[in-house]
């Protein structure tokens, strides 16, 4: 059995200079430092009134940090402020960042009572908007030149060079696409792979080099020092006793362990299930937060109270999409399909017609495609503007459905897809949403592979479900409906 090195202070010694920042620590700072920025801005506008007006305006302040940072959080949501590929490219984050920046002062200045009252010079506002700005673009300058450098990357050593840790490497490809570098968005420098297969020594998997066996680990430690290990096999109890001694020894050395499934969903926002095993940690929330409960009757109670006036809407708009299908394809204003929902049990969704009657009398279930000649010229704009949804409210109000969820199938093809993909069913342990962590996160499927990619979204929503990913899902729905992404 190997032991731990007895030089644990030249190891330390070789990790100084260095501060290395993981995938949710660089959103952390990103945040930390914007929201900084944005009230010492606002701090700076209120310094500039007479002593005594600052005085009174000061024991309001926290108030005013609570909106201002509200608001930063839904429109830098909406402007993807922190996807860190587009952080580490200059241009990209300032852009989004300075947007965003001025379209959340804007609103805070436009609300009044809540917000301090306005200034009649106009100078002070400008200063405000100034400094905000100068501050954001400074940051996110100095962020994408002086955080993406070595010294802050997070240096990992992956341990299995099969098709777990491909998978990974190529998810940190595929997360920071956009800058060029494989590894710049992510911050993670990947070092090499251990794996005891011997075919795979001294070959590259995706780019990034098989440096030993198990047996070196421990000295690829000490000479590489990693700042993190990542563990990248699906069957993790068949590590063999001698790596299993060495990554506890790496652990006792200070070094953090984590799963190629854990990081992959930091990453992604997606559940790796083809490599999950039957271990249930990686499908499955194993244990619920102690207010869950309450949280999904507060959920019910919201469905209830938005489905009154999105049915209003509905009824507002149903004239001129009959009109619209009336004049270029005749028929009725409504579909009706049965779709699958919680438990497995079905139903039948209710929606504007978007295609041609009978659509698929011949061909039976298929996919939607892009620029599928059944879909009728009004029905277009109705499933590009996400329109074509809104009936679905009766169904959330029948308690069938529910705002957020995964998308409900159809019977035919839950029966084959559950047959072809593995863990399929385990979408249905929710009840099914009229938009969802899926719909806003990929493109619209129109494939089995899409279907697989969905479900890993699907079951990431489920395995996370809680205020925070549902108010992204929110906040990303009225993005696709303004960019008019449905399809």
């Amino acid at each position: 059995m190997n032991v731990v090195p007895r030089d644990m202070l030249s190891f330390e010694k070789k990790r100084e200079g260095r501060f290395s920042l993981q995938f949710a620590e660089r959103k952390l700072l990103l945040a930390t430092v914007d929201l900084a920025i944005l009230n010492g801005a606002l701090l700076l506008m209120l310094s500039l009134w007479p002593e005594s007006v600052f005085s009174r305006l000061l024991d309001r302040f926290p108030w005013y940090v609570i909106l201002l940072s509200g608001l930063w959080l839904v429109i830098s949501t909406f402007f993807n402020v922190y996807d860190l590929a587009k952080a580490a490219s200059a241009v990209h984050s300032i852009w989004a960042a300075d947007t965003s920046a001025i379209i959340t002062l804007t609103i805070y200045i436009l609300i009044p009572y809540l917000t301090p009252v306005l200034p009649d010079r106009r100078t002070q506002i400008a200063i405000l908007f100034l400094a905000a700005v100068g501050g954001m673009t400074l940051w996110r300058f100095l962020y994408a030149t002086v955080f993406m450098q070595p010294s802050f990357c997070h240096r990992a050593l992956v341990i299995g060079a099969g098709w777990s840790g491909k998978t990974l490497v190529e998810a940190i490809q595929e997360t920071a696409s956009e800058t060029g570098n494989p590894y710049l968005g992510t911050g993670y420098e990947l070092l090499g792979f251990v794996d005891d297969d011997p075919a795979k020594q001294g070959r590259d998997v995706e780019g990034t080099p098989v440096l030993g066996t198990g047996k070196d680990l421990l000295r690829l430690v000490h000479e590489l020092t990693p700042d993190e290990i990542i563990i990248a096999i699906t069957h993790s109890q068949r590590i063999n006793p001698e790596l299993f001694h060495s990554i506890l020894a790496c652990y006792e050395m200070g070094i953090p362990l984590t799963t190629m499934a854990m990081l992959y969903e930091r990453m992604t926002g997606r559940v790796p299930v083809q490599h999950a095993g039957q271990d249930l940690s990686v499908l499955l929330p194993i244990s619920r937060p102690s207010g869950f409960r309450f949280y999904l009757a507060l959920r019910r109670i919201l469905d209830v109270l938005l489905a009154f006036p999105g049915l209003l809407f509905m009824l507002a708009v149903t004239p001129f999409v009959w009109l619209g299908n009336r004049l270029s394809a005749p028929g009725a204003v409504f579909y009706r399909q049965t779709r699958v929902g919680e438990n497995g049990k079905e139903f039948e969704i209710i929606k504007f017609r978007s295609m041609v009657t009978n659509a698929e009398a011949e061909t039976g279930a298929v996919w939607a495609q892009e620029d599928d000649p059944r879909i009728t010229p009004v029905g277009r704009f109705l499933r590009r503007t996400r329109l074509d949804e809104l009936p679905q409210f009766w169904n959330v109000l029948k308690g069938e459905m529910t705002l957020i969820g995964p998308r409900p199938e159809r019977p035919e093809m839950v029966e084959r897809l559950s047959e072809d993909i593995p863990f399929y069913g385990l979408r249905h342990a929710v009840k099914p949403g009229i938009t969802g962590w899926a719909q806003v996160r990929y493109r619209y499927g129109a494939s089995d592979e899409d279907a697989f990619v969905k479900l890993q979204y699907d079951l990431y929503y489920i395995k996370h479900l809680g205020p925070f990913v549902d108010f992204s899902v929110l906040i990303k729905t009225v993005q696709v409906i303004l960019g008019m992404k449905g399809r």
